[in-house]
């Protein structure tokens, strides 16, 4: 059977995990346990996994982690199917330019350069989001910001004061605005946001700048939630913030 008769047959109205035939549910779980490693911790897992709604479960690798906690891997068969032809999901609705693509989008209707300010903001010590989107060698073989043509990128790093990144915003006159947040312990990433929207509203500058977040907890929902233009996940890249940033200006006549 090719690859397109098997696509033809899936009816996405009723997916469901696929591991060896189609259709047959398998799924492997990972998680860990409170409870001292060997047989009865295995039988734990497994019923666990029963109660969640998993068939024959079964222990394909257990770990001590010592202290009496207990790493599983479980395969079992998820008889569950889900509608894919009804998921809506909100995000940005702009075309994604390539960095080509960015830099005569620049040229044909900013014409002048695009200044952008970027941080890690609050305790979060982690670059390697904002990294990814700013650097010139960017990240999976996604150049950054840094090497845009017509881009002016401000990579400000880690641990950046919300109060801090706001000032530079406003020396450098920014066009925009990107948060990178991958601490969201206990939602302290929620707490950050709001305060950083809140700070840029209070000095005046809201209209004048365009505001996007993004990390593994962020979504296009939550970032318009906390006061946010846009917000992008996993699976990120320069382009798909520059496309946003870029149409968004024009749109909004901030050129």
């Amino acid at each position: 059977m090719t690859a397109d008769t098997v696509k033809a047959n899936i009816d996405l109205t009723k997916v469901k995990p696929y591991g060896d035939t189609m259709n047959d549910g398998m799924t492997e779980l990972t998680f860990t346990l409170p409870v001292p490693y060997g047989p009865e911790a295995d039988e734990a897992a497994k019923q666990l996994c029963r109660k969640m709604g998993f068939d024959e479960p079964g222990v394909a690798f257990s770990k001590d982690l010592g202290q009496g906690f207990t790493f599983f891997v479980v395969y079992g068969k998820c008889g569950y199917t889900i509608d894919f032809t009804s998921i809506k999901v909100a995000k940005a609705d702009v075309e994604i330019m390539s960095r080509e693509g960015c830099q005569d989008y620049i040229a044909e209707n900013i014409k002048r350069p695009v200044v952008i300010v970027g941080a890690t903001t609050g305790t979060d010590a982690h670059t390697v989001g904002i990294d990814a989107i700013m650097n010139m060698k960017g990240f999976h073989g996604h150049f950054g910001l840094e090497r845009y043509k017509g881009i002016e990128a401000i990579n400000l790093g880690s641990q950046v004061p919300n109060e801090t990144l706001v000032a530079k915003a406003i020396a450098l006159n920014a066009d925009a605005v990107i948060v990178s947040q991958i601490v969201t312990q206990k939602d302290v990433h929620v707490g950050n946001l709001t305060n950083l929207a809140e700070l840029i509203e209070a000095e005046g500058i809201r209209d004048k700048i365009v505001l996007c977040c993004g990390g593994p907890r962020i979504s296009y929902d939550l970032a318009q939630e906390l006061g946010f233009d846009a917000g992008f996940g996993a699976h990120t890249y320069a382009e798909d913030v520059a496309s946003f940033i870029l149409t968004e200006m024009v749109k909004r006549k901030l050129v």
